[in-house]
């Protein structure tokens, strides 16, 4: 093998790879990167069985040929390497790979090619043409309400639905809920699916360009598969059946409370900071007419609360919620005012932009003494 590319590419491949490197293997060629260069381009894949990543940038290929470098090392070095151009050579006489940019050169050995399980597309008739804008904004919005418990992997992953002209996607660790909606063009598509977490992290960092382009999505059993311009990601789906989401919306709400978000947010943050720590960081909120009082108590630190303006339309009401999760939404909503629905102290809330009724965040409150 012989070729030079750009460095700055390479190093986008080998970022938008290396996320799919496995650390804790015990096969050695997992933990590598793999690199395969013909008709003027390279291609880099990394896998660890769960998620499979490929990039495919241009390349000046003299030599065709392929090899699978540590993931670790190799991303280290071209991040560091100097030059604007990077040449990589195979040696016929051991099995070390040659990498030199300006005055810059290492030599790596190299795992052997042939054991390592080379990504292949799914080759499927079920596709689902989507702009990369809509699949950020279903992701951001509802990714952070995913459980972080293996033990309940069903609520580790995002559950995808598309119901021929709406798309949407639900999150859930059983004590909060976050649901986005999207309008679609007619897709003739009927799906579900729970895509892990991890590889929904992945997909919106690899996204994060303000560039608009066209994402495709193409499943079969327990797998899904996303490419977009030159990436493909592979991935295992969770198996399971995703709760039915709506038995946990409330229909109707005795009070309505709007707020300006900033404002909310901002209390919050201050409020929680003397919260308990541990599981709970309980933060209590009274609504009243015209304000929403924020407080907290720790015994061993102190108490705090603020007020905030408000606009009710409906009963008074005192609550308490894990600060994280109100000021996890607080942080996504993206939206000038927030309207806090409410029932009892003791029931679900929903926390949504005022703006916008195709996002909805319910929450589970706190009982407190």
């Amino acid at each position: 093998m012989k070729i030079s590319c750009r460095r700055d590419q390479l190093q986008y491949a080998v970022q938008t790879v290396q996320k799919a490197v496995a650390s804790k293997t015990p096969l050695p060629i997992l933990t590598g990167i793999y690199i395969n260069a013909s008709n003027g381009r390279l291609e880099l894949q990394a896998t660890d069985y769960e998620i499979g990543i490929s990039c495919i940038i241009d390349a000046t290929v003299d030599e065709p040929g392929t090899t699978v470098l540590s993931g670790r090392y190799f991303q280290e070095m071209v991040r560091k390497l100097p030059g604007e151009i990077v040449e990589i050579s195979s040696s016929k006489e051991d099995r070390t790979i040659k990498i030199t940019s300006n005055n810059a050169q290492f030599n790596l050995l190299s795992f052997p090619a042939e054991e390592f399980p080379v990504l292949k597309p799914i080759n499927s008739e079920n596709v689902l043409k989507i702009q990369d804008t809509i699949l950020k904004e279903l992701i951001k919005k509802t990714i952070f309400a995913c459980a972080n418990d293996e033990a309940r992997p069903i609520f580790t992953g995002g559950l995808l639905e598309v119901d021929n002209e709406n798309i949407s996607m639900v999150a859930t660790n059983t004590h909060r809920l976050a649901l986005k909606r999207e309008h679609l063009p007619s897709t003739g598509v009927n799906i579900k699916m729970i895509i892990p977490a991890k590889i929904l992290h992945e997909l919106a960092r690899i996204l994060a360009s303000d560039e608009q382009r066209e994402v495709g999505l193409s499943w079969q059993k327990n797998q899904v598969g996303i490419s977009f311009d030159n990436v493909y990601i592979n991935s295992r789906l969770i198996e399971g059946q995703f709760p039915d989401y709506n038995k946990v919306i409330p229909e109707t709400y005795s009070t309505k409370i709007k707020i300006n978000t900033e404002q909310f947010l901002d209390a919050v943050e201050r409020v929680s900071l003397l919260a308990r720590e541990g599981e709970y960081n309980v933060v209590k909120f009274s609504f009243t007419k015209d304000t929403v009082v924020i407080s907290s108590n720790n015994p061993d630190i102190g108490k705090a609360f603020e007020t905030v303006p408000a606009e009710n339309s409906g009963n008074d009401v005192e609550i308490a919620f894990n600060a994280k999760y109100v000021i996890d939404i607080l942080k996504n909503i993206m939206s000038g005012e927030l309207i806090f629905s409410l029932n009892t102290s003791l029931s679900p809330a929903n926390i949504k932009p005022a703006d916008d009724e195709n996002y909805i965040y319910i929450i589970t409150p706190v009982r407190t003494s």
